[in-house]
Formats: C-alpha cells, structure tokens, sequence
C-alpha cells in the first residue's frame, strides 16, 4: 500500500509557501494496527477536545500525515486522541510537540506509547 502525505491546518488561519513552518508542526505516523478515523490535538492545559482535524480523510495503518500548526501558537505540551475505525478512542498525554519533527503512534497489548523524533 503507499503512503500518503496529507497536510491539515490546526487552528486559525491558512498557510501560504510564503509563511514559515510552526516550531509544533510534525509528521504523525499510524502504527497503531488500525485505521484512525478521527485525530484531536489540544493543548495539555484544555479541556475540550476541539474538532477532528482528519475531517472525511483516514489514515490507515502504516500511512503518515503532516499536522501544521497556527504559527501564532507557542504552547509545547498537547494531548492527542484518536478515534479508530470501531469508534474506540485511544489517547496520549503531554507531548512536547516544540521537541517533535516525527511522532509515530502505537497501540499495544492496551498501552498507548508515542515515538518522538
């Protein structure tokens, strides 16, 4: 299967090649065995998950997608949840995303671990 390269715009405002990247965006990576159907990021400190920033895309297992931030955003810690194919949710807590180019999601034996490059 190839991969595919999906680029979404968290928050406010659209990207031009003119504007430089956010120190927060990153590559997610799908190793969680399922296909997501839905990704929430939120900043650790929220309480609400905002909306699903895949809209009518998924991303398969094995498939990537680049996640771009608001370069008016500076906060480093975020939670992220998934919603899989089954509507089950999965989520992962205090991300640094100002240290994170890659993170790649896994999902096993019913533990959430993140790999952050």
């Amino acid at each position: 299967m190839k991969s595919f390269a999906l680029t979404l715009v968290l928050l406010v405002g659209s990207l031009s090649p003119m504007v430089a990247q956010s120190k927060l965006d990153f590559t997610l990576k799908n190793d969680t065995g399922v296909v997501i159907a839905e990704v929430y990021v939120t900043p650790n400190h929220s309480d609400d998950w905002e909306d699903d920033i895949m809209g009518k895309d998924v991303l398969p297992n094995g498939d990537s997608v680049d996640i771009t931030f608001s370069r008016t955003e500076k906060t480093c810690n975020w939670d992220l949840k998934i919603v899989d194919e089954h509507d089950d949710e999965i989520e992962w807590t205090e991300l640094d995303l100002c240290k994170a180019s890659h993170i790649t999601l896994q999902y096993k034996g019913k533990k959430a671990t993140a790999i952050i490059k």
